[in-house]
């Protein structure tokens, strides 16, 4: 006997729905395997997804796998990578996100202090945030890394005093 579910797995626009949720389920695996799992923060992760998206369109590319894939499922996967890692960075606690804002700054070339009142000046975090997001959790997120980013800068500010 053949349930209800399975008819419309097997119904022509559920197969096509399937295999397109496998060629996704491809494309994510490839990506986070070859390109996120460098990447040591959960930050620095969205920070990366997030600069593969076209602000102007809000289309995701990635040259490499739109070699193997066609652009709307590279388009859809990377999207799907940004709202979970989005949400991931939201579900750690402040202080995590603290820990790997410092971990991100940490490889750059300048010091943290000044690459965070760069990105306070002209709030480059707010191209993390998914096009879509509630405002609730957009603002969330900006007003955490505003109270994270002031930190640093704050820190910094109290190391020049004292010296």
């Amino acid at each position: 006997m053949v349930t209800a579910q399975r008819a419309i797995v097997l119904g022509g626009s559920g197969v096509e729905s399937l295999e397109r949720f496998t060629q996704n389920q491809r494309i994510i695996e490839e990506f986070v395997s070859q390109w996120l799992v460098a990447i040591p923060t959960a930050l620095g992760r969205l920070a990366h997804v997030a600069m593969l998206r076209d602000i102007y369109t809000g289309r995701y590319h990635h040259p490499i796998l739109q070699d193997a894939y066609s652009e709307p499922a590279v388009h859809q996967s990377l999207l799907y990578c940004h709202e979970e890692l989005f949400e991931k960075v939201l579900e750690n606690n402040f202080e995590q996100q603290e820990w790997d804002l410092r971990m991100c700054f940490a490889g750059m070339d300048a010091p943290p202090a000044e690459i965070a009142q760069r990105w306070l000046e002209v709030e480059l975090f707010r191209l993390f945030v998914p096009f879509g997001t509630p405002p609730y959790l957009r603002d969330l997120f900006c007003s955490n890394m505003r109270v994270v980013l002031g930190l640093l800068v704050s820190e910094q500010a109290l190391v020049h005093t004292a010296a």
